[in-house]
């Protein structure tokens, strides 16, 4: 076992994609993660979270002395170049993503071609090495046929279902065992490329001419620039905020519209520890926070394709709405692949998520705060098919959020042990009612009445909540009704005008945080006990609320040096995962993770107007506009 590959640390990971499905690539260029042809399919490569038994697309060289990486500016086109005793050989990576000649209303705006595409370049000196793929189907489950085909290409085929990976290249490919290997030795601005293809139909459009790769590959950065080119935030740390955007644009589905929570699987929060979960799939919550920080950033037709997707994977129009759903279907039940040792040998490998059975009310004020994002965005005047039911899914929304107002819940934490009266959740009703109020006042979707009754009822859950959720023996606001546990959630709460910023509570609370759940710079979610044996790291968002904080506290020469060195904790391209172990700074869970590229974007946005209203008090408008 070669534990020093497998183990690498999770921040050694950069991500490409198609807007369909993505791939895990290391620093030293093997593609460690592949889940094909969707995000949430059988893996196809997982040497992520077993050396032994899970596949990977290598690349090998002689003599290698360093690497160094970087993306594409404006894409998410990676290059990694290799410097070896002889010379250096640049690698590019991608998964060709061209522009369509008219992107329609609805539905994907570019087309991915079901491949990845591997062009190595020789730019100095020789040299020599070899690409490897040895592809593992169905979480390793299944074994491979390795078959030559006419042409010079290699159609791994999956055992037990129709479904295969072509391997096509520019040199001559041999299998070896159960690889794929192609041998190349170069001279300055000589090459080789690799091209793995899903569909069994594809020949990996090489044909032995470099030509119609470079076209594909300038193509595809064809589309992400223009894709780029879009975003609409001019503020500081721009490169950050774009390459956030790049990530959560990764993360979406292009066909269905859905918008995942990370790209991995069972990379764990604690080590050791057993919290490792799949976060392949649509949550309600994240995806929400998603289609905020797209309209943020001025990308309203991706806030509106996730409306699509709802509008497709809920027929019900908000009456029966989901925690979570499965890209094309309903959410796998959990399940445990134990014959996978897990990264660094932390088990257990989980697919499919039991979470997604549980009550998580607070769901209901994520999605109208992003309805009313979008719809602020496009002036009250949205598509036909998003207006045609807008007063029928605001009445069944509120209906839920009224129906279930005392009821206990899980949580934004999905805690696994039992329900509680919970303050986060509590203050999310409270704003869905307030934004269903904003809605209706712009646009006429319900009667008088009714909407008096949203304010009626919002009034007395903000009151309960500023009662019972404030612990004067801590001295500050907690977890749940008549708890003494402190909870990072509770930040959000105030970012969205559920308590106002800069009332003596509020700020007691802030500080009660920093101390109780802080660790220099990073805050962990909670502390109490949540049926777990092992504490989990500090999760990264946490962090970046109490910078939203301090911003609507006025505490700007606090916040904005805070806000930079958040951001200095991601990888070396700008990624972060879930969560950051305080003793090491080692990223923890899964990768790249929406819910911190989002956090990333909005408290950028809030940090950049705050700045440009210093001497101006900040109104409800912004507060809301900004998201958390």
């Amino acid at each position: 076992m070669r534990g020093d590959v497998t183990d690498r640390p999770i921040e050694d990971y950069a991500v490409i994609g198609d807007t369909c499905t993505t791939a895990l690539v290391a620093r030293d260029g093997s593609i460690d993660w592949l889940c094909w042809p969707c995000h949430d399919s059988p893996a196809v490569f997982l040497r992520l979270l077993d050396e032994d038994k899970g596949g990977a697309c290598e690349i090998l060289l002689d003599d290698l002395r360093e690497t160094r990486r970087a993306y594409r500016p404006g894409t998410t086109i990676l290059e990694t170049v290799f410097v070896t005793t002889t010379g250096t050989l640049r690698l590019t990576d991608f998964m060709p993503l061209h522009p369509l000649a008219e992107v329609p209303d609805e539905g994907p705006d570019g087309a991915p071609h079901g491949r990845i595409v591997r062009i190595a370049a020789c730019e100095a000196g020789t040299v020599s090495g070899r690409f490897r793929v040895r592809p593992t189907f169905d979480y390793a489950r299944d074994g491979a046929a390795l078959e030559p085909e006419a042409g010079g290409t290699v159609l791994c085929r999956r055992l037990a279902k129709p479904e295969g990976v072509r391997v096509a290249a520019t040199v001559p490919l041999t299998i070896v065992g159960d690889r794929v290997e192609a041998a190349f030795a170069l001279q300055a601005g000589e090459g080789a490329s690799l091209v793995l293809a899903h569909r069994e139909d594809d020949d990996g459009d090489v044909g032995g001419a470099a030509a119609s790769l470079a076209a594909s590959l300038a193509a595809t950065e064809s589309y992400w620039h223009e894709w780029s080119g879009r975003c609409t935030y001019d503020g500081p740390h721009r490169e950050s905020v774009l390459r956030s955007a790049l990530v959560l644009k990764l993360l979406t589905h292009a066909p269905s519209g859905g918008i995942i929570a990370a790209s991995t699987t069972s990379l764990p929060e604690a080590v050791p520890g057993t919290r490792n979960f799949d976060y392949r799939y649509v949550w309600m919550r994240d995806a929400s926070f998603t289609v905020t920080a797209f309209v943020n950033l001025g990308y309203v037709r991706e806030a509106a394709e996730f409306l699509r997707f709802l509008r497709e994977a809920d027929g019900t129009r908000g009456r029966d709405l989901k925690l979570m759903y499965g890209i094309n279907g309903r959410v796998p039940e959990e399940e445990i692949l134990d014959h996978l040792r897990g990264w660094r040998g932390v088990g257990p490998v989980r697919i499919g998520n039991a979470a997604s059975s549980q009550h998580q009310y607070d769901i209901y004020g994520e999605f109208l705060v992003a309805l009313h994002a979008f719809l602020d965005a496009v002036d009250y005047d949205p598509p036909v098919k998003v207006n045609d039911h807008l007063a029928e899914v605001l009445g069944h929304l509120t209906g839920h959020v009224i129906r279930c107002r005392h009821a206990p819940d899980h949580g934004i934490w999905e805690l696994r042990d039992e329900t509680r009266q919970i303050l986060h959740t509590k203050g999310m009703l409270w704003v869905a009612l307030d934004r269903a109020v904003q809605i209706a006042q712009e646009v006429d979707v319900a009667a008088r009445e009714r909407v008096e009754e949203w304010r009626r009822v919002a009034a007395e859950i903000r009151a309960d909540y500023h009662e019972k959720g404030w612990n004067a023996r801590i001295g500050a606001y907690t977890q749940a009704y008549g708890s003494d546990d402190l909870d990072a959630a509770v930040l959000r709460t105030v970012l969205f005008g559920a308590f106002e910023p800069d009332s003596p509570r509020v700020a007691a609370t802030l500080e009660a945080v920093s101390a109780g759940l802080g660790d220099g710079d990073l805050i962990y979610r909670y502390r109490n006990a949540d049926g777990f044996e092992h504490p989990e790291a500090t999760f990264a968002a946490c962090a970046f609320w109490r910078v939203g904080c301090l911003a609507l506290a006025g505490r700007m020469e606090e916040a904005e040096p805070l806000f930079a060195r958040l951001l200095a904790r991601g990888n070396d391209l700008g990624l972060f995962a879930e969560e950051i172990d305080a003793g090491t700074g080692e990223q923890r869970g899964n990768v790249p993770q929406g819910f911190t590229h989002m956090a990333i974007i909005n408290h950028a946005v809030r940090l950049d107007r705050a700045a440009r209203h210093r001497d101006a008090p900040m109104d409800e408008p912004f507060r809301q506009a900004v998201g958390a």
